[in-house]
This record gives structure tokens, C-alpha cells and sequence, in this order.
């Protein structure tokens, strides 16, 4: 396996990890997720939500073929997470240290890092949606 290919393994991992270790919280109501999407004015369906499109979204970044597409849904998605702990709930959520935001930086990079490094194969796979 070359170098390049190692690495994007590893990006894909991290991404579909994270998204799929924080499952738990959503779809157990765990008190941490209520707080951030009740103040999101998202609670339930939104949290829900989130956690089915997450797994949707984890399921097809592990997936050779459609990796290149979960991985620009994680963006759209690990986007919106930022924004909303920059703009609505704040970087430390109940005293975790900003534990969350940071794993929210953590897919934020590693995502960018292989569509970056995925540049030509995305332009390639996507070009006839391109004007």
C-alpha cells in the first residue's frame, strides 16, 4: 500500500470514528446532547436527525466507492458543527474543556486534508456538476 493511500485511510478512519463514537450521546438522549440542541432550538428531532445523517454519513466514508462523497457530506456537516460552537454554544460545553470542539476540529482537518489530497479524483468523479 502506498504512502498516499495510508493516509487516506487513516483521515477516513478518523472522520467515521469520531462520527460514529459520538452516536452514543445523540440516540441516548445523554444530557450533554439535549444541552447543545436544546440551546440550538434543535431538540429532538434535530439531534436525532443529526445522529441518522452521521451514520448515513460514517457508512459512506468507509465505503471505497462512495468515500469521496461521505467525506464532502462531513464537511457540510463538521461545518455546521464549528459554526454552531463559535456562533450558539460556545467552545466548552458543560465544562469539558472544549473536548467536543475539538474533536469537531479534529474531522474539520482531517476531512479537508484528503479532499485536498483528493482534489483531482473529486474534479474527475464531480467535474459534470462543475459549470
Amino acid at each position: 500500500m502506498k504512502t498516499k493511500q495510508i493516509v487516506l485511510l487513516l483521515l477516513r478512519l478518523t472522520v467515521a470514528v469520531i462520527f460514529l463514537q459520538t452516536l452514543y450521546f445523540k440516540f441516548t438522549a445523554h444530557p450533554d446532547s439535549v444541552y447543545i440542541f436544546t440551546a440550538l432550538g434543535a431538540e429532538p428531532y434535530g439531534r436525532i436527525g443529526l445522529g441518522l445523517l452521521e451514520l448515513f454519513t460514517a457508512i459512506l466514508i468507509l465505503l471505497p466507492r462512495t468515500q469521496l462523497f461521505g467525506m464532502l457530506a462531513s464537511l457540510v456537516i463538521i461545518l455546521g458543527a464549528v459554526a454552531s460552537h463559535i456562533v450558539v454554544i460556545g467552545i466548552a460545553i458543560k465544562n469539558d474543556g472544549g473536548g467536543l470542539f475539538i474533536l469537531a476540529l479534529i474531522v474539520l482537518i482531517a476531512t479537508s486534508i484528503f479532499l485536498y489530497l483528493q482534489k483531482n479524483e473529486l474534479i474527475k468523479t464531480y467535474q459534470h456538476y462543475l459549470p
